[in-house]
């Protein structure tokens, strides 16, 4: 059974910075491409990052680049936002996804864990 967890959410002002953590259970996580997706309050789930299976390439939306960063650890079947910068903007519930294979791509993703809410004040 595929688990993903999130954790690091929580209040932030306005240039503040949080780190989101992801921990994988049930899945060999050196073979998925894990990605980072967030929904604001009646808006859709957007793509946020998402970094390949080895780590060595990584993908932002635009309007996250410079600011946040993707990272994983295989050995701790962990995968990372580091979000500086934070803008009110980037409220929202951040999802964790995970999909088979070694393409980095936006859509489609075969897991999702229950995401942690970001709230970013001004």
């Amino acid at each position: 059974q595929v688990q993903l967890v999130e954790s690091g959410g929580g209040w932030v002002q306005a240039g503040g910075s949080l780190r989101l953590s992801c921990i994988a259970s049930g899945v060999t996580f050196s073979r998925y491409v894990m990605a980072w997706f967030r929904q604001a309050p009646g808006k859709e789930r957007d793509f946020v990052a998402a970094i390949r299976n080895t780590g060595g390439s990584t993908y932002y939306a635009d309007s996250v680049k410079g600011r946040f960063t993707i990272s994983r650890d295989n050995a701790k079947n962990t995968v990372y936002l580091q979000m500086n910068s934070l803008k009110p903007e980037d409220t929202a519930v951040y999802y964790c996804a995970a999909k088979s294979g070694v393409v980095v791509t936006t859509r489609p993703y075969d897991y999702w864990g229950q995401g942690t809410q970001v709230t970013v004040s001004s």
